[in-house]
């Protein structure tokens, strides 16, 4: 998957590669509630921490916490569905 010249890599074990369409992103975080997903790897959640501390400072969006119970399986369709409900954007701890 390509967009403006730079590469994004699906770190999932797919035999064959699902195109998905990337979305567009929003021109500012104002009003917004940015979910924050630890996946329970090392050290994610001292990344999330700081991201949400930098989110926090700049005063524009509200900031959810979720957690994975395991790293090793996708996220339980109820994680999802109460992220998808709660929050505009999403971003995700992929830390070790």
């Amino acid at each position: 998957m390509t967009t403006n010249g730079n590469s994004v890599l699906d770190p999932t074990s797919e035999r064959e590669v699902a195109e998905r369409a990337l979305l567009d992103r929003p021109a500012t975080l104002d009003g917004k509630v940015v979910g924050l997903l630890d996946i329970t790897k090392p050290r994610g959640d001292i990344f999330l921490d700081r991201v949400e501390a930098g989110l926090r400072d700049r005063g524009a969006a509200d900031v959810l916490r979720f957690a994975k119970p395991t790293y090793t399986k996708p996220a339980p369709v109820d994680l999802r569905h109460e992220i998808a409900t709660k929050c505009d954007l999403i971003i995700e701890a992929l830390a070790d």
